[in-house]
């Protein structure tokens, strides 16, 4: 038997946490640049705000209607986050950390299901200010239908009865279940598939044939067949990139270097946290596409190293080689990023009988890493990426509330 936690209007509701002048107001969090709504509150939606609606068309309703507006924090929201995840981890022995709001429980042997999750929904609340709903279901895809029918209850849907679970699939639209989306609804709806009901009781063989297996398997767990385990460790990921869009256009081969530099040294942060080294580099610039009367310029590289690593100061070295020549003059550039690429575990490795699978100084690539886990990011680094507290290509967040929860110089202050 799967649950699954879901922290409502997650972005809103973490800004929400230390600033309740804004707890009942319409709410919007914006993109990397403060460039569109990538969150809303339930007040925003119902003043019409929709995903991805451009900032400079908001301001009309910040000034008329009280909407209000803040720069993703996504340090405060991950912190809150674990915290959430921490608190089911004591609920329940597995845990699937889906997403940064969703999190999948195994909670098999639980008799009392729906008291559990009315209890956890309400320390959850209590501990981390996060509202949230909880799903109920004997298949993953069930479970996060009942999550998405409990939004619109009291916070709580268990589909473990089946009678319970034939009323509720009977009136659930197909277009939000899980797998099937906007881009296979209209098609299914030309087979008279309009509900999870329908999807459910179709011909196997008919969905196998005109969808694939993607979506039977979707059928196959709408009827409580489980078709998906829960994953507790996340699988070794392929490649690793670190990109940016910038504040500004830069035209400074300088600034695009201490840029890449920046990426490359998050990016192989990534890459010893997964315990992994990469084979292959590549980088790429592009130019403000949102001006299509400017100059235009988006080129990319990739090498092949002689050796895999996950030592900082041997990526850089590709990075600079990559870097000599790519961009152009005159040409104002808008976004970079760095790709780490054929990554494995070192003891996956082919081995060699004259060189090492993998090289770098993995001592003092240990001793940096353990340097900005203790205190703070960026404590300790490399030159190349220019050490700047606001550099020329930083992004653009005007609207920035504090690190509530992992900068100490940013505390919220109490007053008696």
């Amino acid at each position: 038997m799967f649950a699954l936690v879901d922290g409502n209007n997650f972005y809103a509701s973490c800004e929400r946490i230390f600033q309740p002048a804004l707890r009942g107001k319409p709410l919007v969090v914006l993109s990397n640049n403060d460039g569109c709504a990538i969150a809303r509150s339930a007040e925003a939606k119902a003043l019409g705000v929709k995903m991805g609606h451009p900032a400079h068309d908001l301001k009309h309703m910040v000034k008329h209607q009280g909407l209000q507006m803040r720069s993703a924090n996504f340090g405060l929201y991950g912190d809150i986050s674990a915290r959430i995840v921490s608190i089911l981890r004591a609920a329940a022995p597995r845990v699937e950390v889906y997403s940064i709001d969703e999190s999948f429980m195994d909670i098999t042997g639980i008799r009392q299901r729906e008291q559990f999750a009315r209890d956890l929904r309400h320390r959850v609340r209590l501990w981390t200010g996060i509202p949230n709903c909880i799903g109920i279901g004997p298949t993953k895809t069930l479970a996060k239908l009942a999550n998405k029918a409990a939004k619109s209850g009291d916070g709580v849907m268990d589909l473990g009865d089946t009678f319970v679970r034939d009323a509720v699939l009977a009136s659930f639209p197909i277009e939000d279940v899980w797998g099937v989306g906007r881009r296979l609804a209209p098609k299914l709806a030309a087979r008279g598939i309009q509900t999870a009901a329908q999807l459910r009781d179709a011909r196997t063989d008919d969905i196998f044939a005109a969808f694939g297996v993607t979506l039977t398997r979707t059928q196959r767990e709408l009827q409580g067949l489980p078709c998906m385990e829960l994953e507790e460790v996340e699988p070794d990921r392929q490649q690793i990139v670190v990109s940016r869009s910038f504040g500004n256009r830069v035209c400074d081969n300088s600034a695009l270097y201490e840029a890449l530099a920046t990426f490359t040294v998050r990016a192989c942060e990534k890459l010893r946290h997964r315990d992994l080294v990469a084979s292959g580099v590549g980088i790429f610039l592009s130019s403000d596409t949102f001006r299509p009367e400017l100059p235009q310029h988006h080129p990319s590289r990739a090498i092949t190293m002689a050796a895999s690593t996950s030592d900082t100061s041997l990526v850089l070295k590709c990075v600079r080689q990559l870097f000599a020549g790519l961009p152009r003059e005159g040409i104002g550039y808008k976004k970079a990023g760095v790709m780490l690429m054929d990554l494995a575990r070192p003891e996956a490795l082919q081995q060699d009988l004259f060189n090492a699978a993998a090289v770098g100084n993995d001592k003092l690539m240990a001793t940096l890493d353990s340097i900005n886990a203790k205190f703070g990011r960026g404590t300790a680094g490399f030159g190349a990426s220019g050490w700047q507290a606001t550099p020329q290509w930083s992004m653009r967040q005007q609207m920035l509330s504090p690190r509530y929860t992992t900068s100490v110089h940013e505390l919220p202050r109490v007053k008696c």
